[in-house]
């Protein structure tokens, strides 16, 4: 089977941001606290030790228990929520929305990522625990980006009207998608798992909070993992004083502003608002806007006062919910956290983060890009085997391996670029010996250059194109090979489910993952089922 490592910088997947953070480009050390190795944690630790109240973690043991009555939780998972009120433990944070059914095969990666770094840093600093979190999006209102699921060939989707933050969303009516999905498995011991599962996670449970925390603590909850809902009017108190921060000075546009001018030369993940807050209840999640000296909740008709907007947060918090310039802080204020987890796009708008947390003195955490995986059969591998293809090559652009095996498949040389160099060489001759003589000729000098490289790239072009009709086969082959591996030519991961896998290897498949995974390593992950 192939060999090669694939880093994520060399993928091709990974925006120019990501690349220059992984290489530790200077430009960008100002933009985060720690590079992400485990020798880093150590400091990282005695930072977040000085800097997280004690108070603060019964608070949040008393959230977590209150959270998971009615669930059956594993003995390690009780014991993690417990270690919370040592000061002895620690953090190790990702976040991923409400994916239904788990959404893309990355949410699996973020968590089993997750939990390995808490094993590999309890391995390194022993005196100390590390408890895996998942921080569930609760608060998100973009329900269309995650009412559905891709289970082989067919898209699974909840057809329902939302308004409000997604995990009060009811899961009435989701016995008729069990219905659908249940048809698309089949039978099987696996795909009778996975029709309990999906029963027990959406049809028994009220709310797709509930639903997903069940659903998380079914595959992960053997692990340990504590799954946090932050839309919690006790863990939101503890935000209340940097809420009026943000409702009365404004300081997170202020902040995030200036470092984006430190970013010009990238794509930027996000952009502040003025506020950065918005105003929730059941059906309801709309931004707070500062008009006429009044906050105005938008699309609505409610009108505060400066006076009436601070009692408001001070007697109900949970109706005030921080987006996504705002969560970050809120979540490492309420977790001792070492580390946030996440993918490209997420730690992107991380990096524009911290001179907003050094405004409100919260440490500012690690940050780990989560690890990406290949999927791949023992047929597939064997495939790649006989048409001589590196994982490099899989992962490449479709066009250029295209031209790239038509290349190596050919008796020729493909490549006229000599030629046309010769060529342009001859015709500098040329039009030297035309200013020398009579300068109106270069005109004809030039156009001829221009006719000739042209005659050139177009036999170069009849060539390829012939070359691949000679080996349209072999060629067919390795592209229907990377479209298996690479649907739509986008990563596997950001489309197929853990379904299609589970149904086939069951829970090896899991186990596979957390064998494979190691998340201080920015390597795509190759793993053969």
């Amino acid at each position: 089977m192939p060999t090669d490592c694939i880093s994520y910088q060399k993928s091709g997947y990974f925006t120019k941001l990501i690349v220059d953070y992984l290489d530790k480009k200077p430009a960008l050390n100002a933009l985060y606290n720690r590079f992400p190795s485990i020798e880093n944690f150590e400091g990282q630790i005695k930072e977040k030790e000085t800097n997280f109240p004690f108070s603060t973690r019964s608070i949040l043991v008393t959230a977590l228990k209150k959270q998971y009555q009615g669930f059956e939780i594993s003995e390690v998972t009780k014991s993690n929520i417990a270690l919370l009120s040592d000061t002895k433990t620690f953090t190790i944070t990702t976040g991923h929305q409400l994916n239904f059914f788990t959404g893309p095969l990355y949410f699996l990666y973020k968590i089993v990522s997750t939990i390995n770094l808490c094993q590999e840093l309890k391995q390194t600093y022993p005196n100390y625990n590390f408890v895996p979190i998942y921080w569930m999006a609760t608060e998100d209102h973009d329900f269309e980006e995650i009412n559905y699921f891709n289970f082989k060939n067919v898209t699974i989707k909840w057809n329902k009207e939302s308004y409000g933050p997604v995990g009060r969303l009811a899961t009435d009516g989701l016995d008729e998608v069990l219905g659908a999905f249940a048809t698309e498995l089949g039978f099987g011991d696996n795909a009778n798992h996975l029709k309990n599962l999906f029963e027990k996670s959406y049809v028994q449970h009220n709310n797709l909070a509930d639903a997903t925390r069940y659903l998380a603590n079914e595959l992960f909850g053997n692990k340990g993992l504590v799954i946090l809902d932050g839309d919690d009017a006790a863990l939101k108190q503890l935000f209340v004083p940097y809420a009026k921060v943000e409702l009365v000075n404004q300081t997170a546009f202020k902040k995030v502003s200036e470092t984006n001018t430190l970013l010009a030369d990238y794509t930027l993940q996000v952009n502040p608002r003025e506020i950065n807050l918005f105003y929730i209840e059941d059906t309801l999640r709309e931004r707070i806007l500062w008009e006429n000296n009044h906050y105005k909740i938008n699309n609505t008709t409610l009108v505060f006062s400066e006076a009436e907007m601070l009692a408001a947060l001070e007697k109900s918090p949970e109706k005030f919910s921080p987006n996504v310039i705002l969560r970050p802080l809120y979540e490492e204020v309420i977790l001792p956290n070492l580390c946030y987890i996440g993918g490209g796009g997420e730690i992107g708008y991380w990096l524009q983060l911290k001179s907003n947390f050094e405004a409100n003195n919260v440490t500012f955490p690690i940050l780990l890009v989560r690890n990406s995986v290949l999927l791949v059969t023992e047929k597939q591998v064997q495939k790649a085997d006989k048409l001589h293809l590196s994982w490099a090559d899989l992962f490449s652009n479709q066009q250029e391996l295209f031209n790239q095996k038509t290349q190596e498949f050919s008796k020729f040389n493909l490549d006229f670029s000599a030629q046309k160099e010769t060529l342009k060489q001859q015709f500098a001759v040329l039009n030297d010996i035309a200013t020398q003589t009579d300068k109106s000729f270069t005109g004809a000098v030039k156009a001829q250059e221009v006719k000739q490289i042209k005659g050139l790239e177009n036999l170069e072009k009849r060539l390829i194109k012939a070359e691949k009709k000679m080996h349209a086969d072999e060629l067919e082959r390795i592209i229907q090979l990377q479209n298996e591996l690479f649907p739509n030519q986008r990563l596997q991961e950001r489309s197929a489910n853990f379904a299609k896998f589970y149904t086939a290897y069951g829970n090896d498949f899991i186990q596979k993952l957390f064998s494979a995974l190691k998340p201080l390593e920015p390597n795509f992950t190759i793993i053969t089922l």
